[in-house]
């Protein structure tokens, strides 16, 4: 599952880019239990996820604001860009709703959750 924020000055370049390292980070078992197969290597799928509450900035106060997260009509265009883009790279993608109240489950199979920001 890849859960995507658009945050506002993000931009189609970096779309690419993050497809491009998602599809290639070794995050997989290999046959000696290393973390060495990537999504490719393992014909592995992606569900990809619109989620704008990882813009949170919680640093004041107890109500998060999102005002960092880009707008609805620059997020959706940027989550479809990189639905696509990893989608041409050869994972098979799914997607979730863009802006939709959905009820996604995910079962985390092992000890490695990674936030990506290309900004960082």
């Amino acid at each position: 599952m890849v859960l995507v924020c658009a945050m506002d000055g993000d931009e189609a370049a970096q779309t690419a880019k993050l497809a491009a390292k998602i599809s290639k980070l070794r995050i997989f078992k290999d046959d000696a239990g290393k973390m060495n197969r990537t999504l490719l290597d393992t014909n592995g799928a992606a569900l990809v996820v619109s989620q704008f509450t990882l813009a949170a900035d919680t640093r004041s106060g107890n109500r998060p604001g999102f005002s960092t997260a880009a707008r609805p009509d620059v997020g959706r265009a940027l989550y479809d860009a990189f639905a696509q883009g990893l989608s041409a790279l050869g994972v098979s993608v799914q997607t979730g709703e863009f802006g939709a109240d959905m009820k996604v489950a995910l079962v985390n199979d092992g000890p490695v959750t990674i936030w990506m920001d290309d900004r960082a």
